[in-house]
């Protein structure tokens, strides 16, 4: 039954991310783009914790620490761009 109901949180995320990709590509802004790269970037974080859940391994959440980091940076640097418009001053 567990598996059941990762292999559609699965499907929902692998969805979401669609919608997302169209609000990165099509988006009017640059800052609805970041948005939507950030929240891309934590949708992944949750669909490779799921399958790590899925496939009973503790291999990945080593994966999702880096991941969330670099999200984390990528997001930080995009907004400081916009801001000032140079990252390293």
């Amino acid at each position: 039954m567990i598996t059941y109901f990762l292999l559609v949180s699965l499907a929902v995320l692998a969805l979401a991310i669609l919608g997302c990709m169209y609000r990165l590509l099509i988006g009017p802004s640059t800052p609805d783009r970041i948005v939507a790269l950030d929240t891309i970037g934590v949708m992944l974080l949750a669909m490779i914790t799921l399958l790590g859940v899925l496939l009973k391994t503790t291999a990945y959440f080593d994966i999702v620490l880096v991941i969330g980091i670099i999200t984390f940076i990528g997001t930080t640097a995009f907004a400081r761009y916009i801001e000032r418009g140079e990252v390293i001053e």
